[in-house]
C-alpha cells in the first residue's frame, strides 16, 4: 500500500510530464507558423488525386490545305487549289464598308459575323472601324496584281500584291481594315494609331490575326501590314496569341518565303 507521499510524488511527475508534452507541442506549432514549409506527415497522394494536365492544343483538327478550310494556308508556295476557288457562303458584313454593296467587301459568314461582332466591340471602346475590301476573286486580283507590275514591276509587286490564285482575300476570309476617317489608309502607321493598337491587342478575342506581322517578311513573304485581318477561328487565334504570335507558317512549320513556287 502507498504512502500518501508516495502518491503525491507519483502525481507530481505526472503532473510535470503533462506540462512537457503541452510546451512541446505549443513549440511545433510556432516552428510551422514561422516556417510554412516545415516537414508535416501527411497521407500518400493517390493517383486519383492528382491534377491532370490540359490537353495540348491540337493542330491537326483543320487542314491547312483544303480551300474551304478555316485554317488553309495561302501564301507564295502555296496557292489555293483550284486557284479559281469561289467561296459559297460570302455575304455581306453588317459593318461600315468602304464601297458598301461591292462584292470585294463581301466575307465568308463566319468571318462576316465575327467582324461584326469585333466591330462592335471596337465601337464600345472608342474605335469606328471601316472594311476597305475583303473578297477578291481569281480575275480581279490579277487585275490588282497587274496594275502593282505595271507602276512598280514584278520584284516590288511581290512584296505588296499576291499573284491571281495565291491571295488570301480569295478564301474570303481576310480582310484590310482602316479607321472610318481614312488615315493611314493602307500604311504601316495604322498600327501606331489607338485603332491599330486596339485591333492588335484585342482581334484575337473575335478570331481574327494580323497576318503580316512587322518583322516577318522571311517567312509569310509580305511587308508588315497591320490592317490586313485573317480569320483563323478563336480557338487558334487565341493559341496563337498564347504564344506571342508566331506566323501561320512558323507555328504550322509550313514554307512561306518570298519567292513563288
Amino acid at each position: 500500500m502507498q504512502t500518501p507521499q508516495k502518491t503525491r510524488r507519483k502525481h507530481g511527475k505526472l503532473i510535470v510530464l503533462l506540462l512537457l508534452c503541452i510546451t512541446a507541442g505549443a513549440l511545433y506549432v510556432t516552428v510551422l507558423q514561422d516556417n510554412p514549409q516545415a516537414p508535416v506527415s501527411k497521407q500518400p497522394t493517390t493517383p486519383s488525386q492528382t491534377t491532370a494536365e490540359a490537353p495540348s492544343f491540337d493542330r491537326k483538327q483543320r487542314s491547312l490545305t483544303d480551300a474551304t478550310s478555316l485554317w488553309v494556308i495561302v501564301n507564295k508556295q502555296h496557292p489555293l487549289q483550284p486557284q479559281t476557288y469561289i467561296p459559297a457562303d460570302l455575304r455581306l458584313p453588317n459593318v461600315a464598308l468602304r464601297i458598301p454593296g461591292a462584292e470585294q467587301m463581301k466575307l465568308r459568314d463566319e468571318a462576316a459575323t465575327a467582324i461584326e461582332r469585333m466591330f462592335n466591340a471596337a465601337k464600345t471602346a472608342g474605335y469606328d472601324l471601316q472594311i476597305t475590301t475583303a473578297y477578291r476573286g481569281y480575275s480581279y486580283q490579277k487585275t490588282l496584281y497587274d496594275g502593282y507590275v505595271a507602276d512598280q514591276g514584278q520584284a516590288a509587286a511581290d512584296t505588296e500584291s499576291a499573284r491571281p490564285g495565291y491571295s488570301e482575300h480569295q478564301t474570303g476570309l481576310a480582310a484590310d481594315v482602316r479607321p472610318v476617317s481614312g488615315e493611314c489608309y493602307l500604311e504601316a502607321c495604322f498600327g501606331d494609331m489607338a485603332e491599330g493598337k486596339w485591333v492588335a491587342a484585342d482581334a484575337y478575342k473575335y478570331g481574327f490575326i494580323i497576318r503580316y506581322a512587322n518583322g516577318k517578311t522571311e517567312s509569310t513573304g509580305y511587308n508588315y501590314e497591320p490592317w490586313h485581318l485573317r480569320y483563323v477561328g478563336v480557338d487558334l487565334a487565341t493559341e496563337l496569341h498564347r504564344l506571342d504570335n508566331p506566323t501561320l507558317e512558323e507555328y504550322f512549320a509550313v514554307s512561306g518565303g518570298t519567292v513563288y513556287n
